[in-house]
């Protein structure tokens, strides 16, 4: 493990890089991509995924991934109803799986262990007191994660959150756009 300056560094840098990716783009594919790779890789981790929720609110849908295979990242439908763990993170909660290859919590603990995840720290990904996904990080031997550690998924979700949302708008800005160009074009031909 590396020094506390180290770290500080190191995850100073991180921090710099996720919100340089937030900045760059309102692609959200391109900036979620980015976000797990840079703390995936601060954290000394084996990977990292990035879920929101979906339009019901009850399951949550792979966004983005590093680290993982392709066959853990499509196993499926995260489905709140079936996910303790994920249930208590989407109310709010930072939460940590000590093994999530038998933990009852973890929804996929059979597909954990052929991947060859052991512990897995969650956190919210916020807007406006709102959960709208989660950010996981995957390690593939027992880690308990400090507060140093703990803080930074979290400021990262922040970030992360803060993309998707502008994503979102820029989106729903340029439809509106051009659903006013468009009505606007018939008026005058008429």
């Amino acid at each position: 493990m590396s020094t506390i300056p180290d770290r500080f560094e190191r995850y100073f840098r991180t921090l710099a890089a996720v919100a340089q990716a937030v900045n760059s783009s309102l692609e959200p594919s391109t900036v979620l991509a980015s976000v797990t790779e840079q703390i995936a890789s601060a954290l000394d981790a084996k990977g990292c995924t990035l879920r929101l929720l979906d339009r019901s609110g009850k399951r949550l849908l792979s966004s983005a991934s590093y680290g993982l295979s392709k066959e853990y990242f499509r196993k499926g439908v995260v489905d709140l109803e079936h996910s303790e763990v994920d249930r208590e993170v989407i109310a709010g909660k930072t939460i940590f799986i000590s093994n999530a290859q038998n933990d009852p919590r973890f929804q996929y603990g059979e597909a954990a262990k052929k991947e060859g995840i052991v512990s897995v720290l969650v956190t919210p990904l916020m807007v406006e007191g709102k959960s709208i996904g989660l950010l996981r990080i995957y390690t593939d031997s027992h880690r308990d994660f400090d507060d140093l550690e703990k803080d930074l998924l979290e400021a990262v979700a922040a970030l992360s959150a803060v993309a998707i949302e502008n994503a979102r708008l820029h989106q729903s800005l340029k439809i509106d756009y051009e659903m006013l160009a468009s009505y606007e074009h018939r008026i005058f031909e008429d």
